[in-house]
């Protein structure tokens, strides 16, 4: 198998731009109350390995509690997550898989109860980052653990 480009590398500019807006996200409060579960939730969807790695490692660091990780994956059936963090979990699932009809207005205002619509604006700005993050290193193959020590990943103590 042949390696793949390297978007950081020969795109510095934009790779720095989008982790700009990464870290101007991460600083919202609500986003810094249910980023680490977005960001999972949807790179698990999106199969990039990177990013789950990333992602576990992060919240981890982070103080997440780590069998709440282990439910992310099946969040409708856990009983580990406020309504808030559901609402978030529902949202993200559904800007990922954004069917050919768009979200559906069920969802919409299920969510709406749970959310300010800043919040809600913020955390679909948060999706469409992962989103975005999950395509490149698909894309790319970026191998998971790779830039742990570039984003301080290794002080999770996961190996």
């Amino acid at each position: 198998m042949s390696q793949r480009l390297d978007y950081y590398k020969l795109s510095p500019d934009a790779a720095g731009k989008y982790i700009e807006l990464t870290q101007l996200l991460n600083k919202k409060p609500f986003l810094a109350e249910v980023g680490h579960l977005v960001t999972l939730r949807a790179s698990q969807i999106n199969g990039c390995a990177f990013c789950v790695d990333m992602h576990v490692k992060e919240a981890r660091i982070h103080g997440e509690r780590e069998l709440r990780l282990h439910h992310v994956t099946v969040w409708r059936e856990s009983t580990l997550f406020s309504a808030r963090e559901r609402a978030a979990l529902e949202w993200t699932e559904a800007l990922t898989r954004l069917g050919s009809h768009g979200v559906p207005d069920e969802i919409y205002n299920s969510v709406r109860e749970q959310l300010s619509d800043v919040e809600l604006v913020d955390l679909s700005f948060l999706v469409i980052s992962i989103n975005g993050w999950n395509r490149l290193s698909v894309a790319f193959q970026a191998v998971p653990g790779s830039a742990d020590k570039l984003y301080g990943l290794d002080k999770a103590d996961l190996h």
